[in-house]
């Protein structure tokens, strides 16, 4: 089983005086995260009903140990709560050439040639497009000229370096 956790959310500020918070959510679905089972930095399960777009009411914990969040004070106390899930409990990919950037991380980078570059450290997605780190240090885009096969039972992903990134020596 993967037990490797995802980020998927993050509490923000609370909404209203109710317990409500503002989620920022990094799933293309982000009513789905709802469904997903959510736990924080400690495990506990953080249960997610949206209230509106981007505001939900938070229950922490499970079974008879569940408590809602009721009031602003105990909502502020979140602020900030990192929301994971399990990467074993996200649904596998609908297309062949979809993945998670999760499992991308670890794969051994090999030019075109077969030659080594190292591995894929870190998946980078800052607004304008991602990009891979490689374990030299190296910041990549990801786009499909640049790393045009992903072969995870292989775990390798082939990398043609644009002419433009300069190797550290």
């Amino acid at each position: 089983m993967d037990d490797r956790l995802i980020l998927m959310g993050v509490i923000g500020r609370p909404h209203g005086v109710r317990g409500a918070v503002h989620v920022t959510t990094y799933s293309p679905d982000p009513e789905g995260l709802a469904e997903l089972p959510l736990r924080d930095e400690r495990g506990r399960r953080v249960g997610l009903a949206w209230t509106g777009a981007g505001i939900a009411r938070v229950t922490i914990g499970e079974g008879d140990e569940a408590a809602a969040i009721a009031d602003r004070d105990a909502a502020a106390k979140l602020t900030n709560l990192r929301l994971y899930v399990r990467r074993a409990d996200l649904p596998p990919p609908e297309d062949e050439d979809e993945f998670y950037f999760a499992d991308l991380i670890g794969l051994h980078a090999v030019a075109p040639d077969g030659a080594a570059l190292g591995t894929i450290r870190a998946v980078h997605d800052f607004g304008a497009g991602a990009s891979i780190e490689l374990s030299d240090g190296s910041l990549l885009p990801f786009t499909r000229a640049v790393v045009p096969e992903i072969d995870l039972p292989g775990g390798r992903a082939v990398v043609v370096r644009p002419v433009e990134v300069e190797m550290r020596e």
